[in-house]
């Protein structure tokens, strides 16, 4: 396997855009971008490579065909966006070139997969994507198709047998979870906020796997206001584990840094810093338990200058074999086309000041009062024994 690393990038991407006032604002992706290249990280070991948009044949990996026929259409025409499949509403507006962009995503994580699972490339990132809410019939939360689940479908095409997926955006990762209720090929991992409290309400620990899959599907509801040490407890109280019973061949992982406590929709409390260690330990566990193939992947996040851009250069950094210490200021460059697109001052360094840490739950000790600690053995208790671990 090559030891390099690739970094999926087309600057059409910055295309997906559902208009003013939008939280999926594009110019997070070219700030980050521009972050990565403020840094230099695209030279040396990182290579960044431009993969063709997913065609219809890939995007039906996943995808139903009226539903693709139905984006295609409201991308021609998005007075005709048809709300049936959720195209056209707040959440999703139909825009110009819709389905163009959005397979041109939907390729790039395509890419990547296929790059890891070939051995062109030790990991992979695309922080464009990571659109997790699509649905294989319908837009969803921001998502018309889902690449995360795409890029998993291919590499079980191409004779992948156990992919895990770690996801650790605030918001459940439903669509993922949907597409592979029922394989036991695929193990779906999700932290996020309660779904008593956050979009799209699901993500109960109760939700294990449909019949035959029993096990492969895996939610740890967080409370509201959980921050780096109870976030940083849960995962690896969860994750490790998992993926040392599962024995993954490629770990895809899913960063939405909407955790962050700055961001405007949603109520964890969750700090650059740890975002950044979580980033560290899939690599470290990509390579302990999937011979280091890693696919890694954006989500959400909108707090679009302070925090996202920030978040994913440190991913794309570790990912690169890079990794920049937190404490670095950030490139005055960058800060200047921070101000020149958006009029707001950038962030002056890459950490928020925190050195997170945690408690190991099983070490540390657990309180049967602290909702946390509820949330995480509730997951445990659902899913643990039928991957032959204890609760």
């Amino acid at each position: 396997m090559s030891g390099r690393a690739q970094l999926m990038w087309d600057e059409a991407v910055t295309g997906y855009n559902f208009g003013p006032g939008h939280p999926m604002d594009p110019v997070r992706l070219a700030l980050t971008m521009r972050l990565v290249e403020a840094f230099e990280l695209d030279r040396g070991p990182l290579e960044v490579v431009a993969a063709k948009p997913a065609g219809d044949s890939t995007l039906r990996l996943v995808h139903r065909q009226d539903y693709i026929e139905a984006v295609r259409r409201a991308s021609a025409d998005p007075a005709a966006a048809d709300l049936s499949y959720g195209l056209g509403t707040a959440d999703d507006p139909a825009f110009a070139g819709m389905h163009e962009v959005s397979a041109l995503i939907a390729g790039q994580s395509v890419g990547a997969a296929e790059a890891v699972w070939r051995g062109d490339a030790a990991h992979a990132v695309n922080f464009a994507g990571g659109l997790h809410h699509g649905m294989p019939g319908g837009a969803s939360g921001f998502c018309i198709y889902n690449d995360a689940s795409l890029a998993i479908a291919r590499l079980l095409e191409l004779g992948a047998e156990r992919i895990a997926y770690v996801d650790v955006d605030v918001h459940h990762g439903d669509g993922v979870q949907a597409t592979f209720w029922d394989d036991p090929r695929v193990l779906t991992i999700s932290l996020h906020e309660h779904p008593r409290t956050l979009f799209p309400q699901t993500g109960w620990p109760e939700e294990t796997g449909g019949e035959g899959a029993a096990g492969s599907a895996v939610n740890v509801a967080l409370p509201a206001g959980t921050g780096d040490e109870g976030w940083l407890r849960a995962f690896h109280a969860v994750v490790p584990e998992l993926l040392g019973a599962f024995h993954p061949q490629v770990l895809v992982t899913q960063h939405g840094a909407d955790t962050h406590f700055e961001d405007p929709l949603a109520h964890l409390a969750v700090s650059l810093d740890a975002q950044r260690a979580v980033a560290e330990s899939c690599h470290s566990l990509a390579h302990e338990h999937a011979d280091g193939r890693w696919v890694a992947l954006g989500g959400g996040g909108y707090a679009v200058v302070d925090v996202v851009p920030r978040s994913w250069t440190h991913l794309t950094a570790i990912a690169a074999g890079r990794p920049i210490e937190p404490t670095t200021v950030v490139p005055e460059s960058w800060r200047h086309e921070v101000f020149r697109r958006t009029r707001q001052l950038a962030p002056q360094r890459m950490t928020d000041g925190r050195t997170p840490q945690w408690r190991d739950f099983l070490d540390g000790g657990y309180d049967p009062a602290d909702r946390l600690d509820q949330a995480v053995l509730a997951t445990r208790r659902a899913v643990f024994p039928a991957h032959g671990l204890l609760p």
